[in-house]
């Protein structure tokens, strides 16, 4: 496997751009070499300036993953054997780069609402209210949804949160170092102290309200969730995943993530409530969700060969599932510190060293 630099590629919209007939002058060149070659010089040329300020992905000898800041007008993309590619930056600027329809599906699990400070200056998550907060979704996923095939599906996880009481802050605890917040957030108008906020549905209703068609609410139990301390209601021990489709007929292969049933030998389509353990990470990133429930909606959602996109990439487990399904995959992702992680662990998923061109070294 290679990983290595590339500059704006087929997906980005900017490639679409033309170079003319006059770039290589009148037409007297020496040979058809030639002409290849100036072309080629034109093309480095229109892409040197039309790359946005960025940051570089870079594999280093000793195999640490490091996100550089660059001046040169480069943009960061990584591309893993032809395959998965990483774009570090803002999904609610990026997204506008590609072309209408370029996607078959959306696999993603976006920052929930007041649970996690990415530290990060502008992060989706750290709205002040959850109205803000479902707005820029509605704005990514309306994005989304344009970048879609017609026949294409949205499969979307989000988990609920907890009225923070007006609280600015929360402590971090010995068993989940993540929860320490410097921001709470503070009650939603007319909700009190105690209340579930219902974030998963307002989301999908608003998305509906937006022009979304949605098809089914899956329930994903994990049967080996974290505890809670709480005496006054039960433990949460699920989430949602949301299937939303961009038009009424879309793709979807049921046979594909058909369950056993009691009966050996026989299977049944797939229920809506779908029990997959939270696998843990050694890594920095705190909120991966399992590959096989990524795994479950990129079989339902896509034949081998298509493009999916994740604009929330993280720790790239869609990235992940993508390679080992043979689907190709771009993941956006904010944060450079998960950028090296993802790219480490796709890295690492593969048997050869990744290279880089000497420029980069």
């Amino acid at each position: 496997m290679k990983l290595r630099y590339e500059g704006n590629r087929s997906l980005h919209s900017s490639n679409r751009a033309k170079i003319p007939a006059s770039t290589c002058g009148s037409g007297d060149l020496e040979s058809e070499q030639d002409a290849r070659n100036c072309r080629s010089e034109a093309v480095n040329k229109l892409q040197t300036v039309e790359r946005p300020r960025r940051g570089l992905v870079k594999l280093t000898k000793d195999r640490r993953v490091r996100v550089q800041e660059r001046h040169e007008g480069h943009q960061v993309r990584l591309r893993i054997k032809e395959s998965v590619e990483i774009i570090v930056g803002d999904s609610r600027k990026l997204l506008s780069d590609f072309v209408d329809g370029t996607f078959q599906s959306c696999i993603t699990s976006p920052p929930y609402w007041g649970l996690r400070d990415y530290g990060i200056e502008g992060q989706i998550g750290a709205e002040p209210t959850v109205e803000q907060y479902l707005t820029d979704l509605i704005a990514i996923f309306r994005e989304v949804r344009r970048v879609l095939r017609n026949d294409g599906t949205l499969w979307l996880n989000i988990g609920d949160s907890y009225t923070s009481g007006n609280r600015g802050w929360r402590d971090a605890d010995k068993k989940n170092r993540a929860r320490g917040m410097g921001y709470r957030p503070s009650n939603p108008k007319g909700l009190k102290d105690k209340e579930l906020i219902g974030v998963p549905w307002r989301l999908a209703l608003a998305l509906q309200a937006d022009g979304w068609y949605l098809r089914s609410d899956v329930v994903w139990y994990k049967p080996n969730c974290q505890p809670e301390s709480v005496k006054d209601r039960p433990t949460r021990s699920h989430e949602y995943v949301f299937l939303l489709t961009k038009n009424e007929k879309y793709y979807y292969d049921a046979e594909a993530i058909k369950e056993e049933t009691s009966v050996p030998g026989r299977r049944r389509a797939r229920r809506t409530v779908w029990s997959i353990n939270t696998e843990p990470s050694t890594e920095a990133h705190f909120a991966m969700f399992p590959p096989e429930l990524v795994k479950t909606c990129m079989l339902a959602g896509t034949p081998k060969g298509a493009r999916v996109l994740d604009p929330f990439f993280g720790a790239a487990t869609v990235g992940m599932v993508a390679l080992e399904l043979r689907r190709q995959c771009v993941g956006i992702e904010l944060k450079t510190e998960y950028a090296e992680i993802a790219a480490k662990r796709l890295s690492e998923a593969q048997t050869t060293l990744p290279l880089w061109p000497e420029e980069f070294d």
